[in-house]
């Protein structure tokens, strides 16, 4: 599918919501169609993603949420709301011409297929919703809802993959969770409908460090699509970008609660 053998890989480590969504963007407003594409590891400090067009205030017990100190941030791309507790996130970023005219759904099938390996790794026989033979069921809360190419484990759903796309590249982040509180965040939510068929590594027995989560996790990345990566960090100017960004946009209760902020 790749027709670049290298990329860049930026391991960004554990951050804030706020920032780690800042990174993404920045990646993706920096991206040329020159640049090596992008693959960055990381994980989060306690917090709910919203969907670019999530209702927060349909969905979301926002008393219960100030009395949890659990901070809160809208992504760029679509998708529902994810809650992130301790977990393994990853975001590509790649020009758009290398999905070679595939829809959206087709895109997350090839796109997640590494994630499959990485769960055989770890000894698991992972599949697609639609693969399984599961019904779609729609939920902005991500927990809740499955989608045709969401991936399940003994019919549990096991984290949430979304996706944004410019004209020139395509962002797609997703989430592996470790383990999750699950009696705390379900009570951020107003509905629970659904929340206990999502699943954690830690409930499938997994005890393994995050580091070596971590290499399981690029090796899978790199055998799958056969690439090589080479170890990087952000430039000046991408830091310069997540700044900004921070200041103009992720730091603000006006994109964060209901989007109003005008994306540009």
């Amino acid at each position: 599918m790749f027709n670049k053998k290298r990329w860049r890989f930026i391991d960004t480590h554990r951050a804030s919501a706020e920032w780690n969504m800042a990174v993404d963007e920045a990646l993706l407003r920096n991206f040329g169609d020159d640049n090596l594409p992008i693959l960055r590891l990381y994980s989060w400090q306690r917090a709910l993603s919203l969907g670019r067009f999530s209702d927060a205030k349909k969905s979301i017990d926002f008393e219960q949420l100030d009395k949890g100190g659990i901070s809160m941030v809208r992504r760029i791309s679509g998708g529902g709301i994810l809650a992130h507790d301790n977990e393994l996130s990853y975001s590509l970023i790649f020009p758009r011409r290398f999905l070679q005219e595939r829809g959206v759904k087709e895109s997350y099938r090839h796109l997640c297929s590494f994630l499959l390996l990485f769960y055989q790794k770890l000894g698991f026989e992972a599949q697609f919703a639609a693969e399984a033979g599961v019904q779609s069921r729609h939920s902005d809360i991500c927990l809740a809802g499955v989608e045709a190419y969401d991936i399940l484990i003994e019919g549990k759903k096991i984290g949430g993959n979304a996706q944004r796309h410019t004209k020139m590249a395509v962002l797609q982040h997703g989430t592996i969770p470790i383990s999750f509180d699950k009696v705390l965040f379900t009570s951020l939510f107003l509905e629970h409908n659904g929340f206990e068929s999502a699943a954690t590594l830690k409930e499938f027995g997994v005890d393994t460090e995050q580091t070596i989560l971590h290499k399981i996790l690029l090796d899978s990345f790199c055998e799958t699509f056969h690439v090589e990566t080479s170890a990087d960090e952000l430039s000046v100017s991408e830091k310069q970008s997540v700044n900004e960004l921070l200041k103009k946009r992720y730091t603000k209760s006006e994109w964060n609660n209901n989007g109003s902020t005008i994306y540009s």
